[in-house]
């Protein structure tokens, strides 16, 4: 059977673990969502120029990079 173990004082299987959540992971995808929903209501407030549009894309870029290379790395993507 599967082996046992605890989150949160909770016995649960290795499977449910994984469903339980990496706290790293849940930080990484709240930054990503943050750089995007920053630059919506930049956008929306007024016309950004080509360099703060370049900043943000690359802003961007990188948190969806980190949290691919930390999903690959870990195996903890959903």
């Amino acid at each position: 059977m599967w082996p046992l173990q605890v989150f949160n004082r909770c016995p649960m299987h290795d499977s449910r673990l994984a469903v339980a959540g990496c706290i790293e992971h849940e930080r990484l995808t709240f930054e990503l969502l943050e750089v995007r929903t920053r630059g919506q209501y930049l956008t929306r407030l007024r016309s950004i120029s080509t360099e703060e549009r370049a900043e943000w894309d690359r802003r961007e870029r990188a948190a969806l990079a980190q949290l691919v290379d930390h999903e690959l790395e870990h195996g903890c993507g959903r």
